[in-house]
Formats: C-alpha cells, sequence, structure tokens
C-alpha cells in the first residue's frame, strides 16, 4: 500500500447546534451518504461519513453531543478537499431545507468546517 492510501488525516466536521436531537444527526447522516457525489465516492473508497463524540481542538471531549465527520481517505486528499467542503455545505443545507418541509420548527443551525485530524 502507498503512503496515505487508505489513511484519513483531512476531512470535513458537520456541528449541528445544540438544538438537533440524536434523530437529527442519524438523518444527516443518512442524507449525506444518499447524496449522489458523496455516495460516489464513498463507494470508491475516498470518503467515510461516521458519527463521532464531540471533541474541542484538542481533541478532548466535549459534552455528550455527537458530530458527523466525512474521512477523506488516500493521498488525493489535498486534491478533492475544497471541492469536498462545498458539496458537503450544499448538501447540509439541502437537508435544513427539507427538514424545514417535512418536521415541525426550525432546523438546527449547522457549522461546516475542514478539519485536519492530525491537529484537532
Amino acid at each position: 500500500m502507498a503512503e496515505g492510501d487508505g489513511v484519513a488525516n483531512r476531512g470535513i466536521r458537520i456541528r449541528l447546534d445544540d438544538t438537533a436531537s440524536t434523530s437529527d444527526i442519524g438523518a444527516l447522516r443518512k442524507w449525506l451518504e444518499r447524496e449522489k457525489p458523496l455516495d460516489e465516492r464513498v463507494r470508491a473508497g475516498d470518503l467515510r461519513i461516521q458519527e463521532r463524540p464531540r471533541t474541542d481542538e484538542s481533541g478532548a471531549p466535549m459534552g455528550l453531543g455527537m458530530d458527523i465527520v466525512v474521512l477523506i481517505v488516500g493521498a488525493g486528499a489535498g486534491a478533492i478537499a475544497t471541492e469536498l467542503l462545498d458539496q458537503v455545505k450544499k448538501a447540509v443545507s439541502a437537508w435544513r431545507a427539507n427538514r424545514r418541509d417535512v418536521e415541525d420548527g426550525d432546523p438546527p443551525e449547522g457549522r461546516v468546517e475542514s478539519v485536519h485530524l492530525d491537529d484537532r
């Protein structure tokens, strides 16, 4: 295996605000998994989409919340990071619009940011 293959050291973190429920986290993760550009990259082995306990900048656990992390796998992580960040932001926005249409109340706000997993 070449250096970097199968290793996720870059990613995108989606953090919903404190109004998010456990079902919101699960629903958003499933939404992301079904988004065509993301699904294609998951099937190709370039991405993994996971729920993880919320952490602070140092990686220490932070309360009971969960984040969704889109892990970019392999040596080409840097090349797709910017494009992928835009795709994830659009997908989160679409999920919020859908959630607003199908459930009562405002959907949770979300923050989407690029993270270097070694530097958390």
